[in-house]
């Protein structure tokens, strides 16, 4: 499993709107620019992000996109899951017919287990999260370790 430009895109997007003021609108072609995201791919994106709800649309002049939630309420799985559609490792997990090995095949254990941790971990880390500033020293990919002894 491979997550697609859309879903990259989509993770940007929401990232730039989160770092923003609270009640802050962004216009698609400042987003698209400091994101390197291709405007008409950007629209096709915020689109579905605004239907599945985590975004707002405002009309007319000084309109642009906004947050439809709190950042700390939106997680990396849930904007994946609107862009891309449901994760799975292997298609044995999207639907059990695919394989009809599915109840005695040992490694389709192995496949669940991953998916599980991978959607855990998605679904623990929220935009705000990841668009807080850093806290300093101890600090790496946005969590804090015990300083070595």
């Amino acid at each position: 499993m491979q997550l697609t430009m859309m879903g990259e895109y989509a993770v940007r997007a929401m990232m730039h709107l989160a770092s923003l003021p609270k009640g802050t609108v962004a216009r698609i072609p400042d987003i698209s620019k400091e994101w390197d995201i291709p405007e008409k791919f950007l629209r096709k994106i915020t689109a579905k992000l605004t239907k599945g709800g985590l975004l707002l649309a405002h009309r007319g002049a000084g309109g642009g996109l906004s947050l439809a939630k709190a950042a700390k309420k939106i997680t990396l799985l849930d904007v994946i899951e609107l862009v891309e559609g449901p994760m799975a490792l292997n298609k044995c997990l999207i639907n059990p017919r695919f394989c009809r090995r599915t109840n005695t095949c040992s490694v389709h254990v192995v496949w669940c287990e991953a998916q599980t941790a991978m959607r855990c971990i998605l679904g623990s880390r929220t935009l705000a999260e990841l668009t807080a500033p850093p806290q300093g020293c101890g600090q790496i990919e946005g969590r804090r370790h015990r300083p070595l002894d």
